[in-house]
């Protein structure tokens, strides 16, 4: 079955819909999520469903346009929560220098203490990074070696792609590689070998061809899928198969 490494159904976007649109993702093929946080109160909502629904898992983590809301209280409640039944991973941290809501300095400081902190618990980490491609790469070089993870929405080169993979961490491909302009994103699909590959959506966010532009959700990871096997020259079956066995192997289910 296909997993969902990376969606947000805590968003408001499914707030009409939310119950009755996961309840049927087992039997329409979706046999894991990870629900994703972003703020706190993101990580009391990403708790609850994935207490509600068994094949949803929790990760818990500030993103890095929420950085500024942190502060050590917070971040001991964090740390607590990450001991909580299916959390699986500290995500998504990292940076973001395309909104640039909060200054890079804070950015780093908190990215890094969680980074700590995924060590600490011994979790994988989740990786937002957005224009911040050196940044990120300086930090993970010198503060996440060895901690597995996944370089979620991948967005750079091929070639730092393959650093990463030689990192040790997983590519997060989603709709983005069905896009005609999506040059970059399908040359390192190309390039990556599929065992370092992870499907995601970033649900509302980043629909594939033909839903682009609107809400996505995991139902439409078939047609990521449809792209990658045609990308590798594989079949379908094959980047299912692969890429669940890779999302359960670093999420540890």
């Amino acid at each position: 079955m296909i997993f969902e490494s990376h969606a947000h159904y805590d968003d408001k976007a499914f707030d009409e819909d939310r119950e009755a649109l996961l309840r049927q993702m087992p039997e329409k093929g979706i046999g894991g999520i990870v629900n994703v946080s972003a703020s706190v109160e993101g990580i009391r909502d990403t708790l609850a469903l994935a207490g509600k629904y068994p094949f949803v898992y929790a990760a818990v983590g500030i993103h890095p346009d929420e950085a500024g809301s942190l502060d050590d209280e917070a971040f001991a409640w964090i740390r607590g929560q990450c001991d909580r039944d299916k959390v699986v991973a500290v995500g998504e941290i990292g940076l973001d220098y395309y909104w640039d809501k909060e200054s890079h300095d804070i950015q780093k400081y908190w990215f890094e203490r969680q980074l700590e902190l995924a060590r600490e618990k011994g979790l994988p980490v989740i990786i937002h990074s957005r224009e911040a491609a050196q940044d990120t790469m300086d930090i993970m070089r010198e503060k996440a070696q060895g901690l597995p993870g996944v370089i979620h929405c991948f967005s750079y080169s091929p070639e730092m792609a393959k650093e990463y993979v030689r990192m040790g961490y997983y590519i997060g491909v989603g709709g983005v590689v069905t896009f005609k302009n999506a040059k970059k994103l399908k040359e390192t699909v190309q390039q990556v070998p599929l065992e370092r590959i992870l499907l995601e959506t970033d649900c509302p966010y980043l629909a594939p061809v033909p839903y682009r532009g609107k809400r996505n959700c995991s139902l439409y990871l078939p047609y990521v899928v449809k792209e990658i096997a045609g990308l590798k020259g594989v079949s379908l079956e094959e980047v299912t198969e692969t890429t669940e066995r890779n999302a359960r192997a670093l999420y540890g289910l």
